[in-house]
This record gives structure tokens, C-alpha cells and sequence, in this order.
């Protein structure tokens, strides 16, 4: 998908009791970041990031959310362990991450198995 590529409207339940859906947000800007699981080192130190930089990004008017495929329960503990003062959404069936290709197959000790890798294709 290139930067042109119109991306089509998903909705995904979100922490807060709340729900996403990507055709609210048209004509405002966003943030989408994926990461790989909950509470693990990597996709931790991401989320404090984007937690110390959210000032900057209301200042701007510019909304920031995570997705990952964990379930809300544990969305919840994560964000509440790291005072994460955005919405995380929930993609246990891959629907986002297939629509932005952070999903590929790897081949893992002889096995191929779809894992998330950083960078999609957008």
C-alpha cells in the first residue's frame, strides 16, 4: 500500500469502554502505532515514549493511538501500569494489521509462522 492508497475503515474496541473507528478521524490528524504485545521491554519503552511526548501532540491537536493484538483486559493492566493517557485498541483478529502489513510470515527454527514485524507497508 503506498501513501496514496486509501485506506479503508475499520472500528476496533478500545480501552475506556470506548470503540475506533477510522472514519471519525477523517479530516483529523492521528496517530496509529502498532506494536507487537503488551508490557514486554521494546513495545514498552514505546509506549512511554509516545506517553512523554502526548503533550506535544494535543498541543497539536493530533490524536495517538496503539494497536495490538492482546485483548482489552490486558490493554487495560498496561495502560493503567504506565499511565498511558491514550486509548489502546484491540486487534485479536488481525484486521488492522493486515490492512497496514505489519503482519508477515517468517520463517522461525525451520517453520514459517506469521509474526509482527515494525515498519508496515503504508
Amino acid at each position: 500500500m503506498n501513501a496514496r492508497a486509501v485506506v479503508p475503515d475499520f472500528e476496533l474496541p478500545a480501552t475506556g469502554n470506548q470503540r475506533f473507528r477510522l472514519s471519525a478521524f477523517h479530516g483529523h490528524p492521528f496517530v496509529l502505532y502498532f506494536y507487537p504485545r503488551d508490557d514486554t521491554p521494546g513495545c514498552t519503552t514505546e509506549g512511554i515514549d509516545f506517553r512523554d511526548l502526548y503533550p506535544e501532540f494535543v498541543g497539536r491537536k493530533v490524536a495517538v493511538f496503539g494497536i495490538s493484538r492482546d485483548d482489552l483486559k490486558s490493554h487495560e493492566r498496561f495502560k493503567a501500569k504506565f499511565s498511558l493517557p491514550f486509548e489502546l485498541l484491540s486487534d485479536p483478529d488481525e484486521k488492522a494489521c493486515a490492512i497496514f502489513g505489519v503482519m508477515k510470515m517468517k520463517n522461525m527454527y525451520g517453520r514459517q509462522v506469521l509474526e509482527f514485524v515494525r515498519g508496515g507497508e503504508l
